[in-house]
């Protein structure tokens, strides 16, 4: 198997949180499908709006590479719920105020409490396949994501059959 910004492919760690969407959101609600975990530092700033947006856009093309979404930062509930509703998220987003999801996936800054900008990409089995950190090419997460995902669904396909040559 492919991996992506890491040596090895690892265990995600568990997680269960109140989601914008009104819902316990938990690691294990997603297996069986591609999960893109985005960390991101702070709800309704210019950098983060912008990050969650191209993920909005983008979120039908990564369902359709059997991918879903989940956004986190250490804002609040009620801030993940209003930042979700303003921009019109289709994905859940969660609110860790406390940190723990953060420091479990090791993106919490220890003097600040925002999280840094990384993404990860969770196999259908629950194990980290990729981990991409950009702080300033906020972009880059969703190509690279995409790019992944295309890669991973490439070396899932059948290899392609030659057609028999009927010898007379």
């Amino acid at each position: 198997m492919e991996l992506f910004g890491i040596p090895a492919r690892y265990k995600a760690p568990s997680f269960s949180a109140q989601a914008s969407t009104g819902q316990a959101v938990r690691l294990e609600d997603f297996r069986g499908k591609y999960l893109v975990l985005y960390f991101y530092p702070k709800s309704f700033t210019p950098g983060c709006t912008h990050e969650t947006i191209l993920f909005r856009d983008h979120h039908e093309q990564l369902h359709e590479l059997s991918a879903d979404v989940l956004g986190v930062s250490r804002d609040t509930h009620v801030v993940q719920c209003e930042f979700a509703k303003r921009y019109e998220v289709q994905f859940p987003i969660i609110g860790d105020p406390e940190g723990e999801i953060c420091r479990s996936y090791a993106v919490d800054r220890r003097v600040w409490p925002v999280a840094k900008r990384v993404t990860f990409l969770i196999d259908p089995e629950g194990f980290v396949v990729g981990r991409f950190s950009h702080e300033l090419r906020i972009a880059a997460h969703l190509s690279d994501v995409l790019d992944a995902l295309r890669k991973l669904q490439a070396s899932r396909a059948p290899a392609p059959r030659s057609p028999r040559v009927r010898e007379t």
